[in-house]
């Protein structure tokens, strides 16, 4: 018993993802091309770092990079839960930090409570920002 695909099944489908995801790609294609020119021009690394950074960041490329990563059957899901959630642990870990130091420094409580509300704030900020990419 042989279990085939039609072909034109196959290529409906990846016509259909690159029309759903176009934005993305165009996005990834300008950043690599970016870095290509860049390395052959000879700028600096950390330059290149910069500029990939605040662009990736306006565009929102690296969340469109893990919501194409998620795409792949079984472990693509997996791949963005160990990707995403570190950086709510880290941002936490971050503030818990500073809060120790400024009980130890400073001792003054309304310090504490700006740093809790701020990262509170952030982590809040991150989320809706991830609900408003996947929208738009």
């Amino acid at each position: 018993m042989r279990l085939s695909i039609p072909l034109s099944k196959i290529w409906n489908r990846i016509v259909y993802f690159f029309r759903a995801n176009y934005k993305i790609i165009l996005i990834w294609i300008g950043i690599l091309v970016f870095i290509k020119v860049a390395f052959y021009y000879h700028l600096q690394k950390s330059v290149i770092a910069f500029f990939v950074i605040v662009f990736g960041l306006i565009a929102q490329a690296f969340t469109g990079l893990l919501s194409l990563v998620s795409y792949i059957p079984f472990i693509g899901p997996m791949i963005t839960k160990v990707i995403s959630l570190p950086l709510f642990l880290l941002i936490n870990g971050i503030t818990y930090t500073t809060t120790i130091f400024f009980m130890r420094k400073r001792k003054g409580k309304r310090d504490i409570v700006i740093s809790r509300s701020l990262t509170n704030a952030l982590l809040i900020g991150i989320v809706i920002g991830f609900i408003l990419g996947k929208l738009f």
